[in-house]
């Protein structure tokens, strides 16, 4: 079986490595595989001819910028798309397997027209919101269930896909639909329970839904010796780690630092995924690391912490709890999107939306959850899983 792998990111970021450890699998599988991307990193195991790389530099600039004025993200690279499609057609891929279709490099119109013209059969794994709105990728925070009928103003064109003008969101409410529902052979996949209810509610109604749970690299994802304490005399601490690509309010920065002046000196937070800028300003109670997308040094800091603290206020279903779990490390997260499915009662306690007081008591608590019941939960998102079947 031929399958092409479509997403923004190859290599880098929690879908990026989702991508590849998918792309992996179907190959030993014995499937034909390539990969679609317009950001990637060398990856190990991957031959460079098997992965299209979508537009350049100029073009993700140009398409970013576009989209900031006029607010029609995923309508620019039309070229880059043609091409792409080019591509595709001398590939024959017998499934297209899609994930983030936004970031500014591709156009869905011209993609999803090609898909309807050659009845192709699609999977689609959706991480976030933003097939299902007239402008942003995540709701929740707004409160916002426009996108249940029909988006006609937005109160979120300040954050990604962000946008300088007045928005037009009905009107990619409207184009989103339209392309979206044109094809006759297409299955929709999400990482959450939570996400599958919000598609069931929207106009992706009409194909089938199902739940698969995002995946990890088990062999790398896993408990390891790190130096980390020692290096940062941090043997007479617990270690409160957080991680993420971005951080901002939305990521629950804000509730770290409010954290960090409310623990005691017997506790450290550690944050990983900072900017030079954050690093500067962080108190001394918080230890700062900037991105990395080193893989196995993320599981030896993993490793190294006491609790993982996920304080997001939207998400699907974060990699970044899988991953800390994998590694025998306990979950504290916010009451977020699918968050709290990523762990049960012995791997993990769920705490109401900006409740840093509940945070500090779950601190408090998780030493009581057994590591071997923590690690007991890693199968759960071995590799490639029910795609396997969904492919056949």
């Amino acid at each position: 079986m031929r399958i092409l792998l479509l997403n923004a990111m190859c290599g880098i970021g929690s879908t990026g490595r989702i991508l590849i450890d998918l792309h992996n699998q179907a190959k030993e599988e014995g499937h034909e595989v390539r990969i679609a991307c317009s950001t990637v990193e060398p990856i190990k195991g991957v031959d460079p001819k098997e992965v299209f790389l979508v537009g350049s530099k100029l073009d993700y600039y140009v398409h970013n910028s576009f989209s900031r004025l006029f607010d029609h993200e995923g309508l620019y690279s039309k070229l880059a798309t043609r091409r792409l499609i080019k591509q595709i057609r001398e590939f024959e891929p017998d499934i297209v397997h899609l994930h983030n279709i936004h970031g500014h490099w591709i156009n869905y119109e011209i993609l999803f027209h090609y898909f309807s013209e050659r009845n192709v059969k699609v999977i689609w794994t959706l991480h976030d919101c933003w097939p299902i709105t007239g402008h942003c990728s995540h709701f929740s925070l707004l409160g916002c269930e426009q996108w249940k009928k029909a988006c006609t103003s937005c109160n979120g064109l300040n954050v990604y896909p962000k946008t300088y003008g007045k928005g037009d969101v009905l009107r990619n409410y409207e184009r989103k639909k339209r392309a979206f529902t044109s094809i006759n052979n297409m299955v929709v996949v999400t990482p959450s329970q939570w996400l599958a209810d919000l598609v069931q509610a929207s106009f992706l109604n009409i194909y089938p839904t199902q739940v698969i749970y995002n995946k990890i690299d088990l062999s790398v994802f896993q408990p390891r010796a790190s130096s980390f304490r020692k290096m940062n005399q941090l043997e007479d601490k617990r270690i409160i780690l957080g991680v993420a690509n971005v951080w901002n309010r939305e990521k629950g920065y804000d509730d770290f630092l409010k954290l960090s002046t409310l623990l005691d000196d017997s506790h450290k937070i550690v944050l990983v995924g900072l900017t030079r800028e954050q690093l500067e300003a962080l108190p001394p109670r918080i230890i700062g690391i900037q991105r990395t997308h080193n893989a196995i040094e993320l599981a030896e800091l993993y490793s190294a912490a006491d609790v993982f603290v996920n304080l997001t206020y939207q998400d699907n279903f974060p990699t970044v709890n899988l991953e800390a779990i994998a590694c025998g490390t306990p979950v504290i997260s916010y009451r977020t999107g699918g968050s709290c499915e990523s762990f049960d009662s012995e791997s993990g306690i769920a705490v109401p939306q900006g409740d840093i007081q509940g945070v500090i008591n779950a601190i408090k608590q998780v030493g009581n959850l057994k590591r071997e019941c923590v690690l007991s939960r890693r199968n759960l998102f071995a590799k490639y899983g029910n795609y396997k079947g969904l492919y056949k």
